[in-house]
């Protein structure tokens, strides 16, 4: 074979390569617009409040009415806890902002702990969902003192 045939064999090659790299490119950008795939609010809120739990010094989750509700279904058969209780979100197609309730231990810096579980929050989020988390607003309802119990007072009356 000589030089110049050689040279264009290569160069043909080359083309044929990259012409199948874009034809496999182009495969999978055509697989992902024969769809749509939407994400609930709930899945969302369920992410948060995983990430957020698994943080120290995060006692529980939830406002205080949200909490004696959720300590009523606790105690029901099959009720659960619901991993959900004190995160609210909004999704839109490709963002998403959270709202989230935190009672925190006593003695634990608040500012590390809220901080931690933004920080928690958006990088579950953001990897199992692929949304991108324009912001995680974070209450800090109330302070788990070392000598309460783990039942509210408003527990103890329904009983």
């Amino acid at each position: 074979m000589s030089e110049t045939s050689a040279a264009s064999k290569e160069v043909s090659d080359n083309k044929t390569l990259q012409a199948g790299r874009r034809g496999a490119s182009n495969n999978a950008n055509s697989a992902a617009n024969r769809g749509q795939t939407t994400i609930a609010d709930g899945v969302v809120e369920k992410i948060a409040g995983m990430a957020a739990r698994d943080v120290d010094g995060v006692h529980e989750m939830g406002g205080g009415l949200s909490r004696t509700f959720g300590a009523v279904r606790d105690k029901v058969p099959g009720g659960g806890k619901a991993v959900s209780r004190g995160v609210k979100a909004e999704v839109g197609d490709t963002q998403t902002a959270l709202d989230l309730q935190l009672v925190v231990e006593y003695g634990v810096s608040i500012v590390d702990v809220a901080n931690t579980v933004r920080k928690e929050v958006i990088s579950a989020v953001q990897q199992m969902t692929g949304l991108e988390v324009v912001e995680v607003n974070i209450a800090v309802d109330d302070v788990k003192l070392p000598d309460e119990d783990d039942e509210d007072e408003s527990d103890r009356r329904l009983q």
